[in-house]
């Protein structure tokens, strides 16, 4: 895997290889932001990403698909942003109505039934409220994301209060810079 930059807006800047500063979680995006893609390079390994992705809207695949070559490393993602949606893909119903579908477990959930549809080596599970209170569900506390990454391994769930951002856009970047840190952290 190798790391690339891209600018505020999700547009590639560069994707050679650069070294990691691995910034303090939930750091900011007012910068460059930090994603996994593809590497040719033999040093690096290789894997499977998925993601089942919620309030981020599928931003996360996405920045891993603005590379050359990325099919190598993601086969499909999910954008799931009802109930309905994550229970048809396979989510356990009884896990979003017990814990609420903004919780660890309903993240850890979500990136488990992602990872197992792919056969990934990982699975991202991205949940959360980011300006707005969803009214359909009561556990929605705007600026609340709960996310989880499913390996092989087993599955470790997150919560991040999001800071104000001034965009939907800004704070689908924060996160994706915070699951690239921890997910960085897994592949080392």
């Amino acid at each position: 895997m190798c790391l690339g930059k891209v600018d505020n807006f999700g547009h590639n800047q560069s994707f050679h290889p650069i070294p990691l500063q691995t910034p303090a979680l939930c750091g900011s995006v007012k910068g460059d932001v930090i994603i996994l893609s593809k590497s040719a390079t033999p040093q690096f390994i290789r894997i499977l990403i998925t993601t089942m992705e919620s309030c981020t809207a599928g931003q996360i695949a996405s920045l891993l698909t603005d590379t050359s070559g990325s099919s190598a490393i993601i086969e499909g993602a999910f954008v799931t942003y009802s109930n309905d949606a994550k229970i048809q893909i396979g989510v356990s119903e009884k896990i979003i109505n017990e814990y609420g579908v903004y919780s660890k477990e309903t993240a850890a959930e979500i990136a488990m039934v992602c990872r197992e549809f792919y056969d990934a080596d990982i699975g991202i599970g991205v949940t959360g409220t980011f300006g707005n209170v969803d009214p359909k569900n009561k556990d929605s506390v705007p600026g609340e994301v709960f996310f989880a990454i499913s390996t092989r391994e087993g599955t470790e769930s997150f919560y991040c209060a999001v800071p104000e951002q001034p965009s939907r856009l800004y704070y689908k970047l924060y996160i994706a810079n915070v699951i690239a840190d921890e997910i960085y952290t897994k592949v080392r």
